[in-house]
């Protein structure tokens, strides 16, 4: 089972692969569809007509998307009436997939030995930094392997 899981987890990193680029892309202040459709030089009422909506219609979807209220069904229909492609993705912050579990496995590792080792201490019984060090990289590299739900606590 973990090896399955592995193996999706790389799948999916290289599924998400080529929009690791759209990490650096900032989404235009008016949104995509007014800033596509006024470099097209095309007015609402033409959008409209491609969309069968009135032009104020026009305006409640531009509006909407501005505002981050529009439904993806609303930007495929847009997309397609201008003959785009909707690129749709959840793409992590900083790295992969990979590198997220990881990042927690580390932070949910440290937690657990660091809680410990105050125990510890209160009895006279605390560990080395060093061995701190290397037993929360064990304990991260046991979290991530198992995929502990707790993980995402």
């Amino acid at each position: 089972m973990r090896n399955k899981r592995k193996l999706l987890i790389e799948q999916l990193d290289q599924k998400l692969q080529p929009f690791s680029e759209s990490r650096k892309v900032l989404v235009p202040e008016r949104g995509w569809i007014n800033t596509i459709r006024t470099a097209l030089n095309m007015t609402m009422a033409q959008l409209g007509t491609k969309l069968n909506i009135t032009r104020q219609g026009v305006k409640r979807i531009e509006e909407s998307e501005a505002n981050g209220t529009i439904t993806l069904n609303s930007l495929k229909d847009v997309a397609m009436a201008l003959d785009l492609k909707l690129v749709y993705a959840l793409v992590p912050n900083n790295g992969t997939i990979n590198d997220l579990i990881q990042k927690k496995a580390d932070k949910l590792a440290q937690k657990i030995v660091l809680r410990t080792n105050q125990n510890m201490k209160l009895e006279d019984q605390g560990i080395r930094d060093d061995k701190i060090a290397e037993t929360i990289k064990e304990l991260a590299n046991e979290i991530k392997r198992e995929m502990r739900k707790s993980l995402w606590d």
